[in-house]
């Protein structure tokens, strides 16, 4: 019998995921399909979130995204983007859960990370309002990407990629 592949380690070695922090995730749509949005743009005066043009999906997308901080009330999402086949965010945790479920458990014996907690929450309700309307898409890729925003030139850095995404969006034409 051959071994199954092994899946790559996300974590940062060492990084104390029980700590408050910033986080910048990135999750796809199932084989990269784009149905969530459509980036148009024209003229010189529009901002490049003025050319994201959310579909009924992203527009769903968008309604989960901001349910987060009601849901989460220590998370803050600080900047997203909603592009057509993958989703953009900004996250900060402010509060002592970033990685503890319960306030018994010791950080060697927590599993999942509110900022995975968080995740799955949006992608799941995301998930069930889209299968109302398309019950047949699949709707998301296994997993996310995190990036662990180390100082503050980290952070400036990436608001600025998810602000001008869109527009790299536009120039690359990835879905024609």
């Amino acid at each position: 019998m051959e071994a199954l592949p092994k899946r790559k380690r996300i974590r940062l070695p060492d990084y104390d995921y029980s700590s408050a922090g910033a986080y910048f995730v990135t999750f796809c749509t199932h084989e990269k399909r784009c149905f969530l949005s459509e980036i148009h743009v024209g003229a010189i005066h529009e901002s490049p979130a003025e050319a994201v043009r959310l579909s009924a999906a992203g527009e769903m997308v968008r309604q989960c995204v901001c349910l987060l901080p009601e849901r989460f009330p220590e998370l803050k999402v600080d900047h997203f983007v909603i592009m057509p086949n993958h989703v953009h965010l900004l996250l900060r945790i402010d509060g002592e859960r970033a990685i503890r479920e319960s306030p018994l458990q010791t950080k060697e014996d927590c599993k999942r990370a509110l900022l995975g907690k968080a995740i799955g929450f949006l992608k799941m309700n995301s998930s069930k309002q889209i299968h109302q309307l398309f019950p047949d898409l699949s709707v998301w890729q296994r997993s996310f990407y995190e990036h662990i925003i180390r100082n503050e030139n980290d952070y400036l850095e990436i608001w600025t990629y998810i602000e001008n995404n869109p527009l790299k969006w536009a120039q690359d034409r990835f879905c024609e």
